[in-house]
């Protein structure tokens, strides 16, 4: 499975102290593109585990969308290749 995953940010974010959390003492990375407090995980990959191999999803909203085409820059697309 894959997800796009649109990021507004351009640059890097220092960790400062204050992103440790006090009660578990550690500091987790979003690896999914879903956390609403990215680059850290806020557990929303949680919504993840039912996805499929092979098909493409989009998250809008807190909605799951299926992607059905792929269209790069260029114009083309992914069953091009």
């Amino acid at each position: 499975m894959t997800r796009l995953v649109e990021l507004e940010a351009n640059g890097p974010r220092k960790l400062e102290p204050s992103d440790i959390d006090d009660e578990k003492g550690d500091v987790a990375v979003c690896q999914c593109g879903l956390s609403a407090s990215f680059p850290f995980c806020d557990g929303s990959h949680r919504r993840t585990t039912d996805e499929e191999d092979g098909t493409t999803y989009v998250y809008d909203d807190g909605e799951r969308s299926v992607v059905e085409r792929v269209v790069t820059r260029d114009g083309a697309d992914e069953d091009d290749e």
